[in-house]
């Protein structure tokens, strides 16, 4: 049976994201000051075995490092109402974070 790889659902201010190791992801924007960061709200830790937490596994850990902010591209809402020739177009870029996941522990 081939090896499964390691993933795991880590909670990220209030949003769960599917993280692998070396994989780069994308955040609603953190304030922070340090490059380095740990998280430890990790609710599942897929590899060998599954371990599941209620509703945080002890002892897990996710850490990461900021590569840099970012801009989303931009999502424009058009209101109209039909007969009156009303129409407004309004325009919003979400600010990100990227981040490069480095390491998955559990203990």
């Amino acid at each position: 049976m081939p090896k499964r790889k390691m993933y795991a659902i880590v909670e990220i201010e209030k949003k769960q994201y599917k993280i692998e190791k070396d994989s780069v992801i994308e955040v609603e924007k953190l304030k922070v000051e340090k490059r380095k960061l740990s998280f430890d709200k990790v609710l599942l830790v897929s590899g060998e075995n599954i371990v599941i937490g209620r509703p945080y596994i002890k002892g897990a850990k996710v850490s990461a490092v900021i590569l840099r902010d970012i801009k989303a591209k931009k999502v424009i809402a058009f209101k109209t109402k039909r007969r009156k020739g009303y129409h407004r177009k309004i325009g919003h870029r979400q600010t990100l974070t990227k981040i490069k996941i480095e390491d998955i522990k559990v203990k």
